[in-house]
């Protein structure tokens, strides 16, 4: 191992404080800019799946089209008009919706700042081997950005827009409550989508094994349901939509708690014993 010099806690809470206050600036950062271009951001990214041609809509409206089913995907139609009840609410939430931009597009670089934090007492052989850990985590996390914008949340903006239980409502969403669906909708299933990394620390840590997750696989299946059904329009194919990724992750989680486990085996077995 390369020659460090010893840290006291104290030295490791004010190493500690400055790799936080770092993340923060780097959030803040990208979150002044995205507020500097929200009129943008909004119409052509936050609302872009109120627009009848969102490339999702169409996607599904040529496949129904091309196996000969009509489909009201070809024939969408959106009340553009969200409503402001009071004077904050669009100012806070252009601030809310800035902040949450900044947090997604910083991740990488808070990721990495944790990385600088933990490394030093990492094992070389350890370093080596955590040096995709800022590439996965990022790749898994942009992934499910990625799903959640384009298959997750159009077809939540449809269900809500089009569901009705009767002829006389009138339907008029507020700004807030819409883009609070758009971001906690963001987050929560790129949350979802780290958990192969999750499951990675939990097996390093001794919590899991695969043959723990091998056993609460179909418990493990009922939770994602459940948190599917929080995040996801109250219909069953939303829900299969976004299990069947998660517990696709879930199996991947398996392969890697197992991989872990044998690294470790491997290295008891080299480890020299005492006499």
């Amino acid at each position: 191992m390369a020659q460090e010099k010893e840290m006291s806690f104290l030295d490791h809470l004010e190493e500690l404080r400055w790799h936080i206050i770092r993340s923060i600036v780097a959030i803040f950062s990208v979150a002044i800019l995205a507020f500097a271009f929200i009129k943008v951001i909004f119409d052509e990214v936050l609302l872009a799946h109120l627009k009848p041609d969102f490339v999702t809509y169409q996607f599904f409206c040529k496949a129904f089209t091309l196996i000969g089913i009509d489909s009201s995907f070809c024939n969408i139609e959106f009340s553009k008009e969200l409503q402001v009840l009071n004077p904050t609410e669009e100012l806070m939430t252009a601030i809310w919706s800035s902040l949450i931009l900044g947090i997604i597009i910083a991740f990488p670089y808070v990721l990495w700042e944790i990385w600088r934090f933990i490394a030093p007492g990492l094992l070389e052989s350890e370093r080596k081997r955590s040096k995709g850990f800022i590439f996965s985590a990022s790749s898994l996390f942009f992934s499910g950005i990625l799903f959640s914008y384009y298959v997750i949340l159009p077809m939540s903006v449809y269900f809500f827009y089009n569901f009705s239980i009767g002829d006389a409502i009138v339907k008029s969403f507020k700004l807030g409550a819409y883009i609070s669906l758009i971001t906690n909708t963001l987050i929560g299933v790129a949350i979802f989508f780290e958990l192969p990394i999750i499951i990675y620390f939990l097996t390093k840590i001794g919590l899991v094994t695969p043959e723990f997750l091998r056993k609460y696989r179909k418990h493990a299946l009922v939770v994602v349901l459940i948190l599917s059904a929080i995040i996801t329009p109250p219909d069953v194919a939303s829900q299969i939509i976004v299990a069947v990724p998660i517990m696709f992750l879930y199996q991947v989680g398996i392969y890697i708690s197992k991989y872990v486990i044998k690294k470790q085996q491997k290295n008891v077995e080299k480890s020299p014993r005492v006499q």
